[in-house]
């Protein structure tokens, strides 16, 4: 086997979707159905499609996932953003710190990667 080095894109997506996980659990709880299943799927494609980019055939299908990755991240602010705005919705702002933060590494990943494969 060899040595696994700490991957934060997958930590942090993995953290996120465990994360949303929990929180439209209570969306169901108080009946917020519609947000609750755009919520759940989107955020947790975002690390699906980080991990599958792990083991991406080539620098194309990796830049490929990740860019996929990037449209669930936002598709995910959307949602967050109208839970935060709606009336009789809890929430807590470290949804959107943690998406932005998301966001901010797969943008500067898919970056990395145009650069690396123009080289």
């Amino acid at each position: 086997m060899g040595i696994k080095t700490e991957n934060i894109i997958v930590n942090k997506t993995t953290q996120f979707s465990l994360d949303m996980i929990g929180y439209c659990d209570l969306l169901y709880s108080e009946k917020k159905f519609i947000l609750a299943n755009q919520l759940l799927k989107s955020s947790t494609s975002i690390g699906a499609n980080v991990v599958e980019a792990q083991q991406a055939e080539s620098p194309m299908d990796f830049l490929h996932k990740i860019k996929i990755a990037a449209k669930e991240a936002n598709e995910s602010l959307y949602w967050l953003n109208l839970c935060e705005k709606s009336i009789g919705y809890k929430f807590e702002s470290r949804f959107l710190n943690s998406i932005e933060e998301i966001i901010a590494i797969l943008s500067k990943i898919i970056i990395t990667t145009k650069k690396r494969k123009l080289q």
